[in-house]
């Protein structure tokens, strides 16, 4: 298990060699806002997002970005936990021809620990009752 997670990282750290980061504080200052895309799993991101957040897990990210963001020029930052799976979803979206693909640099902790806020919306409360 321990070769799997050290392959993980490599391969993680060779994808945000090849892409472009945004910091936390850059994308507070942001003017547009750009399309943020949650790629970590359905559970993680229903127990917080960032504001505006659309959710498009790794596993479906490729198949559906386009139905959520058609312009291949628009700016979108891609953001998960700590930055490795997002590093792999920048690098496949800018293969894919997306122009302005920055991932969320250290990932949602590193937004929460420079301040950032998360939204949370009533109908994941609603779902995890049942």
């Amino acid at each position: 298990m321990n070769d799997r997670i050290t392959a993980f990282a490599r391969l993680a750290e060779r994808a945000r060699n090849r892409i472009e980061e945004i910091s936390p504080q850059e994308l507070l200052r942001a003017r547009p806002w750009p399309v943020i895309i949650d790629v970590r799993e359905f559970d993680e991101y229903a127990e917080g997002y960032v504001a505006s957040a659309k959710h498009l897990s790794r596993g479906v990210l490729e198949q559906k970005i386009e139905e959520v963001v058609p312009d291949f020029s628009a700016s979108i930052v891609v953001y998960c936990d700590r930055g490795e799976r997002a590093a792999l979803a920048a690098e496949n979206l800018v293969r894919m021809g997306y122009e302005r693909v920055r991932s969320l640099q250290g990932g949602l902790q590193n937004w929460l620990e420079s301040g950032g806020e998360l939204e949370f919306s009533n109908r994941f409360r609603k779902r995890n009752r049942r």
